[in-house]
């Protein structure tokens, strides 16, 4: 198992994207279209690689540039090209101008980054399905796929990976695929390796099953883990391993902004809250009482307080509490998981490896089972450190197939 350190940050590069564009060896610049373009977390994705790649700040929770990914073959930051779907109209560096308001973003970076945000929000293309269209889903998808395709040859890209970064919708209720799986079987339709950051259906409808299993795609996940989330994946195996008895372990979460406007819908949070659980059911020995609960606090905007109360016996019975409380920017915290999974997908794409990667479970609360060479699947591991090894491991093969 590897012991390889995991570093905060690595040497951010010097250069613009304009300058180095025409540099790039040929078929290596990728595409990245971001389901809800103008949303938060694409914004805060788009001014924060113009940001690392100009030196204007360092590359801090960006996975793929510490020091274990710099053999694997990955894209550079300066050749990634952003595009994208939305249904809003508020332009990025207008949308970046606000998230700098509210703390977000830092004061001065949309100036700054202003020629990169102009640049991807005229690759934004208007989303759907809108009220009123009168567009089958074939139609849609259609018309989707096409704006990808058109994407890659209007920059003469490699590839385009297509990331579901849109608001939380509920599960479906019929047959009739919902928006996110639209995008997702445009995605497919157009030969576009994909990854779905939300808890939405995406990929993973079942009238969509056996397209993706045909397509040889590399694709990936439901629903990011950012926060607490994320802390759960460590403190359970901390217990499970400790044989420590959790009797019961309950969490809260507050959050504003556009997340929180879509989960104060209950059939959003339920969905939402079902990766939140997951991943307790997938690590503990029995799954303890409690529930976590989502609530919309417009004032927050795009940060977000998540309070979990875990109660455990010790030896001898005694009882014990642990309580935790995450504070942080959903947006600065989802960003650059965004960009590695790009970089990731894009490189699988490149070298041949398709199917759902499971070696990308670190980034999910929802991840895909890991596929063998032979074809069979094998579920991932809960705790995140052992999902860090698998990711390691993913790099390493990525490396060998450069």
């Amino acid at each position: 198992m590897s012991t390889e350190s995991f570093p905060t940050h690595t040497p951010a590069p010097t250069s613009t994207p304009e300058a180095t564009a025409g540099q790039e060896p040929a078929g290596r610049r990728t595409g990245v279209w971001l389901i809800g373009a103008r949303g938060s977390v694409a914004t805060t994705a788009v001014a924060g690689c113009a940001a690392t790649v100009s030196g204007l700040h360092p590359p801090t929770g960006l996975v793929t540039e510490t020091r274990p990914f710099a053999g694997a073959g990955l894209a550079p930051l300066s050749s990634l090209v952003f595009g994208g779907h939305d249904t809003a109209d508020c332009p990025l560096p207008k949308r970046a101008e606000a998230l700098a308001e509210g703390g977000v973003l830092p004061h001065g970076l949309p100036a700054a980054v202003r020629a990169e945000l102009e640049a991807a929000d005229r690759a934004i293309r208007p989303g759907g399905p809108q009220p009123g269209d009168p567009r089958s889903a074939d139609e849609l998808v259609a018309a989707f796929a096409a704006d990808l395709l058109a994407f890659r040859e209007e920059h003469g890209l490699a590839r385009v990976v297509v990331i579901n970064v849109a608001s939380t919708e509920p599960a479906p209720d019929g047959g009739a695929l919902p928006a996110s799986s639209l995008y997702a079987a445009a995605a497919l339709r157009a030969g576009c390796p994909y990854a779905n950051f939300t808890p939405s259906t995406g990929i993973h409808h079942p009238a969509l099953a056996e397209q993706a299993r045909a397509s040889g795609l590399p694709y990936a996940g439901r629903d990011g883990k950012t926060g607490q989330t994320l802390l759960r994946s460590v403190l359970g195996p901390m217990f499970r391993d400790r044989a420590l008895a959790v009797r019961a372990w309950s969490g809260s979460n507050l959050l504003g902004g556009g997340d929180g406007a879509a989960l104060a819908d209950p059939a959003a949070a339920a969905a939402k809250n079902a990766g939140k659980e997951r991943v307790l059911a997938d690590t503990l020995p029995a799954l303890p009482e409690g529930e976590v609960h989502i609530d919309d606090v417009p004032a927050l905007g795009d940060w977000k307080t998540a309070w979990d109360h875990i109660a455990f016996d010790g030896f001898l019975g005694t009882r014990m509490v642990l309580q935790t409380i995450w504070q942080g920017c959903d947006s600065a915290l989802a960003a650059p998981l965004v960009l590695d999974l790009a970089r990731l997908l894009a490189r699988a794409h490149e070298a041949g490896v398709g199917g759902p990667l499971g070696e990308l479970a670190f980034y999910f609360k929802d991840p895909d089972p890991a596929q063998a060479p032979d074809g069979t699947t094998t579920l991932v591991p809960a705790g995140l450190a052992e999902q860090y090894q698998l990711l390691l491991g993913f790099a390493r093969r990525l490396g060998v197939a450069a």
